[in-house]
């Protein structure tokens, strides 16, 4: 392996975390306007405050549009790392996945997942 190889395979783990992270701060962006108040609400959090989260609701768009960019670019980073550890060939070691990541990803691809059905699922929810 070479000095170059090296430094990318170890520039793809910051990648990672850093793709995860903008995917997860982008995850609660898209969901701040509706998801977000009544998360609250259930917790028992409430003021005049909450309210002001509505006004993110006609950006909801372009935060789930950046939020897929960061997740895409996140799922193929880790993905890309888990070939890239072993070539054919060559001896050497399969590092440990890194599960925060991982985890970071998917709870972020389960926020966007909701913040895009509760629009659907709002009146059924809501309606009583």
């Amino acid at each position: 392996m070479t000095v170059k190889e090296e430094n990318i395979v170890a520039g793809s783990g910051r990648g990672q975390k850093l793709m995860a992270a903008g995917g997860l701060l982008g995850a609660l962006a898209a969901s701040s306007c509706c998801i977000l108040p009544v998360a609250l609400f259930g917790l028992g959090i409430s003021g005049a405050w909450i309210a002001n989260f509505t006004r993110l609701a006609p950006y909801q768009p372009y935060f789930l549009a950046a939020t897929l960019v960061f997740l895409g670019s996140g799922y193929w980073l880790v993905h890309r790392a888990s070939k890239r550890a072993c070539a054919g060939g060559e001896a050497c070691a399969r590092p440990l996945p890194n599960r925060l990541v991982k985890a970071a990803l998917v709870v972020a691809t389960v926020l966007v997942v909701a913040a895009l059905g509760f629009d659907f699922l709002a009146p059924f929810l809501l309606n009583s």
